[in-house]
This record gives structure tokens, C-alpha cells and sequence, in this order.
């Protein structure tokens, strides 16, 4: 990875709603075939990080880069054209319609001279159907609801969306959140083999585990700003938890309540 320019690098970014100071000298970057987890507490800036790396917000300062050329996103469909993916919580997915449409969703291929041009869904539904089989999901009718998968299915639909239409970088917000245990395993088991493609992953989660389950550096965004990365071999778990949680701040808690926190 030394010798190639990370696929997304930012440094010092800083981002400013009116009076409120939301990120705080950010930087962080991600290389091919790489997990990036992105750790923080609620009110920590990774939503904010997250919108701004997608084109949603422009940063106020800093400098963005994708494969080492300076960009400025207007929009989300500038990051998309530059092959940064966002898969939110929300999944951006409609849940009565089928799973072919879902995930073809503004981008149907269609066949046909004008005025006879119609959406191809033939195609559309083997498309589907090779995609899930790939990532172990057997999806025996593609025009079935999306909303009858499981929330794991789900995600992994969105993530293999991406991946289909060409991403470079996957942002994947809080993936595993309210996900049991079997479908967490499931994502986090999709998450190893989109970086095995050469992807690059940032993985956004307040969930140390799952994080370390799948991860190969460590962000850690603490009031907006970043409070240091870590390669895997670098930190432990447990340190890791700690930094998260507060670092100093609980263990001064904890020491003033007789180890109790």
C-alpha cells in the first residue's frame, strides 16, 4: 500500500454549521483492500464525516483527495461518479418493491429503439439473482419484496449494489446495528470478501467488536476531532473500548468511584 495513494484522503477537515463547530481538523485515509472503522460515541462527527465524504455537506477547510487528486463534491452524484458508495442505516431501499428493483433502483438498463425502449427486468433479474448467489444469499424469486429478507440480507443487498455499479470506496454506516448475531456474521463475513476485491471499506460503527471482528486500522473521532488511528496490531481490543468510551475521562471516573465504571 506504500506505494500507492490511499483511495480517499482527507487532512484536516473541518466542517462549521453557522456557530457550531462539527468536525475539528479531521484526517484519516483508506488504501485498496482495506477495512477502515470509524469509531466514536453519538455526537461524535462521524454523521457529519460520513455526509461530507458523500457530497451531502461541503467541508468548511481541509483537503479532500481521491487517489491523490484534490476534489470537490457539489453533490452526491459527484461522489458516486468518483466511486464513493454510502450505504446508510436507512438502506435507501423501498421495501414493497421487488429485489430486482431495489437494486437497480435509477439505474435500469433498457433495450428497444424509441418509442418501443423498455427496462430489460429479464436481465435485470438474472443480474440479481448471480449477485445474491455470490455473497450466499439464494434468492429463488428476485421479484420478491425486499422488505421479506432478513435485515442482514438487506444489507448485504444494498453492499453488493454498490459493488455491482462499480465503488471504489464503500461507506457503511453502522451496517450491524440491531442486527442479531447470525446476520452481523453474515455482513461481517460480506465486508472480508468486498475488501479481498481490492475495495476500500470505512466502516462506521460505535460497536469495538464487531469492528475488530472485520477491521485493519482504527479511527477513533471523539467531539469532531480525531483522537488517533491505530493499525490492528498496534492497539488491543480493550484499549481500543477504552479510547472510545472516553480514554482518560472514564478512567479518572472510575478511579474517583473505586474502579467501579
Amino acid at each position: 500500500m506504500a506505494d500507492q495513494a490511499p483511495l480517499i484522503e482527507i487532512r484536516s477537515l473541518v466542517k462549521h454549521f453557522g456557530s457550531v463547530i462539527a468536525l475539528s481538523g479531521v484526517s484519516l485515509s483508506v488504501h485498496r483492500g482495506e477495512v477502515m472503522c470509524l469509531l466514536g460515541d453519538n455526537g461524535a462527527g462521524k454523521s457529519t464525516l460520513i455526509k461530507t465524504l458523500a457530497g451531502v455537506h461541503k467541508p468548511t477547510s481541509g483537503d479532500f483527495l481521491v487517489e491523490g487528486r484534490p476534489v470537490f463534491f457539489n453533490s452526491p452524484r459527484d461522489a458516486l461518479d468518483a466511486g464513493i458508495a454510502t450505504v446508510y442505516q436507512d438502506l435507501a431501499m423501498i421495501p414493497l418493491m421487488s429485489v430486482t428493483r431495489n437494486f437497480f433502483m435509477g439505474r435500469e438498463p433498457v433495450k428497444g429503439v424509441w418509442p418501443f425502449r423498455h427496462v430489460d427486468f429479464d436481465h435485470c433479474d438474472a443480474v440479481t439473482r448471480e449477485e445474491m448467489h455470490k455473497i450466499g444469499i439464494d434468492v429463488r424469486d428476485p421479484h420478491q419484496a425486499v422488505g421479506t429478507l432478513s435485515g442482514g440480507e438487506r444489507q448485504c443487498v444494498a453492499i453488493a449494489r454498490a459493488v455491482y455499479f462499480g465503488a471504489k470506496v464503500l461507506i457503511l454506516d453502522e451496517p450491524t446495528s440491531a442486527l442479531g448475531v447470525a446476520q452481523t456474521s453474515m455482513v461481517l463475513k460480506y465486508i472480508h470478501q468486498v475488501r479481498q476485491k481490492g475495495l476500500g471499506v470505512i466502516f462506521i460503527t460505535h460497536n469495538v467488536r464487531h469492528a475488530y471482528a472485520v477491521g485493519d486500522r482504527f479511527t477513533v473521532l471523539n467531539r469532531g476531532k480525531t483522537l488517533g488511528t491505530y493499525a490492528k496490531p498496534e492497539i488491543a481490543i480493550d484499549e481500543l473500548q477504552t479510547l472510545m468510551a472516553g480514554g482518560k475521562e472514564l478512567q479518572a471516573v472510575s478511579e474517583e468511584l473505586g474502579g467501579t465504571v
